[in-house]
């Protein structure tokens, strides 16, 4: 008799996620940029995490629910990583196409500015940003 495994699916888009937590971490440990970028990604992502778990109760509660524009600001601000976990994990807004399509627009311009902050006139600006701040 043939023995049979059950073979995990790889999630695509967590794996991305996880490796662009990577580049920042690595971003950070060379010095390109500010550990306080990194801890930011990992608490909004953790915060848009969560967003996602409550909006999912209140979807099956039948309660009052987040708004999408809300979900959208905060992958943009980074917390995208978290959104792709919520969404994966929790089978929370993974099949609304009109959703999918506005959240991976974020996920592309907040990957941008990352990029774009790896840049000389973005290390500046970040740098004059946090001295103003702290």
């Amino acid at each position: 008799m043939k023995k049979t495994t059950k073979r995990k699916n790889v999630s695509w888009p967590v794996v991305g996620a996880v490796f662009f937590l990577i580049i920042v971490g690595v971003a950070v440990f060379t010095a390109r940029i500010p550990i306080l970028i990194f801890a930011l990604y990992l608490l909004i992502s953790l915060i848009t995490f969560i967003v996602y778990a409550a909006d999912k109760s209140a979807a099956r509660k039948g309660t009052y629910r987040t708004r999408e524009s809300t979900l959208h600001l905060l992958s943009l601000i980074g917390g995208w990583p978290g959104a792709i976990v919520a969404q994966q994990k929790l089978r929370h807004k993974s099949s609304k196409q009109s959703f999918r399509s506005v959240f991976w627009v974020t996920v592309l311009l907040n990957c941008g500015v990352f990029a774009w902050l790896l840049t000389p006139t973005g290390k500046a600006i970040l740098q004059s940003l946090i001295a103003i701040v702290m």
